[in-house]
C-alpha cells in the first residue's frame, strides 16, 4: 500500500486560481437573460413559501465556483430557501471562498507535477473540521460551517455553509469517498467523512419527508445529489410520510440521465410536477433570483 502520509502539499497562497470574489455575481447588480420556464418555477417557489411549504436547495460544486453563491445567500436570508445541500466540490469552493477570497484551480497543470488538489490549508483545516465535527455528532455541512466561524475566515460573509449556519438552516453535504481534493491530504479520515456525511443524509431525509407542496431544485449537480434525493426520497415513502404534490426542477447546461430521471421524471409520475431549465448557471441562477424577488407576490419572509 502507498503511504498516504508522505504526500507532499504547499501553501495555497501559492496556487493560481480562476474564479475570486471580483466574479461574485450580488444580488444588487447582475445583469437577467430570459431563461425558459424560470417564470413557471418562481411561481411555484413563491406558492410554495405562501403555503407554509419548503424549497430545498441541492447543487454542485460549479454554482459556488462560478459566482452565484452571493444569490443563494440572499435568498436564503429573505426566506426563501429552507435547506441547503450539495456534493463534496461544493464544501471546497466555498470553504476557499471563505479564507482567501479565491478558489478553482487549474486541473491540467497540477495533475503534471502531482500538485493537483494539494493545497495545505484546505486539506488540513477541512480535514480537522470534519474529524471534530465527527468527535461532536455534528454533520459535514456544519462541521465545516462552525470551522469558517470559529477561525472568523476573512471572507465569511461570502461563504453559502457559514451564512446557512448562522441562519440556522441545514447545511448538509453528502461526499463519495475518493472524489474530493481533500481526500488526498494526509490528515483525511474515511470514517469521520462516513460519519459525518451519513449524518447529513439523515437530515436531507428529514427535510425530503416533510416536502408536501415543496419544492426541489437541482442545480448542477449530475451524479451525487440527484442520488442522495432518490434514495432519501424512497426512504420517506417507505416510512409513510406525506410526500406529495411536490415540484422539482433541474438546472444544468445539457440534459443528463441522472437528473432527467431522478429529479424530473420519476417524481413527477408520482405526482409531482418537473422543471427543467437548460443554461449556464451564471445566467439561470440569476433569472431564478429575480424571478423570485421580483414576483407579484414576493414578501421578505426574513
Amino acid at each position: 500500500m502507498l503511504n498516504f502520509s508522505k504526500i507532499r502539499t504547499y501553501p495555497i497562497r501559492q496556487r493560481q486560481n480562476k474564479f475570486s470574489l471580483e466574479r461574485m455575481i450580488r444580488p444588487e447588480s447582475y445583469s437577467v437573460s430570459p431563461v425558459s420556464n424560470m417564470s413557471t418555477l418562481a411561481d411555484h417557489v413563491v406558492a410554495a413559501k405562501k403555503a407554509g411549504a419548503k424549497v430545498l436547495v441541492m447543487m454542485g460544486g460549479a454554482v459556488v465556483k462560478e459566482g452565484c453563491g452571493a444569490l443563494l445567500i440572499d435568498l436564503m436570508k429573505k426566506g426563501y430557501i429552507d435547506h441547503i445541500s450539495g456534493n463534496g466540490s461544493v464544501s471546497i469552493h466555498d470553504f476557499e471562498i471563505a479564507l482567501i477570497g479565491e478558489t478553482s484551480e487549474h486541473v491540467p497543470n497540477g495533475l503534471k507535477d502531482g500538485s493537483f488538489g494539494m493545497a495545505e490549508e484546505t486539506g488540513s483545516m477541512m480535514n480537522q473540521a470534519i474529524l471534530n465535527a465527527a468527535a461532536d455528532g455534528l454533520g459535514y455541512g456544519y462541521g465545516i460551517a462552525r470551522m469558517i466561524d470559529q477561525e472568523a475566515l476573512p471572507h465569511r460573509e461570502d461563504s453559502v455553509l457559514w451564512n446557512a449556519y448562522q441562519l440556522g438552516i441545514p447545511a448538509t453535504i453528502h461526499v463519495a469517498i475518493g472524489g474530493d481534493i481533500i481526500h488526498q491530504h494526509p490528515l483525511c479520515d474515511g470514517a469521520a467523512l462516513g460519519a459525518t456525511s451519513f449524518h447529513d443524509f439523515e437530515i436531507i431525509t428529514e427535510t425530503i419527508s416533510e416536502m408536501a407542496k415543496g419544492v426541489v431544485l437541482n442545480i448542477g449537480s449530475a451524479v451525487i445529489m440527484p442520488e442522495v434525493f432518490l434514495k432519501a426520497l424512497t426512504i420517506a415513502r417507505n416510512l409513510g410520510c406525506d410526500v406529495s404534490g411536490f415540484t422539482t426542477a433541474n438546472f444544468d447546461f445539457i440534459d443528463m440521465y441522472r437528473p432527467r430521471t431522478r429529479v424530473l421524471q420519476w417524481p413527477e409520475a408520482l405526482g409531482g410536477v418537473g422543471i427543467d431549465i437548460r443554461g449556464d448557471h451564471k445566467q439561470t441562477v440569476p433569472a431564478l433570483h429575480h424571478g423570485i424577488c421580483t414576483h407579484p407576490q414576493f414578501a421578505d419572509l426574513s
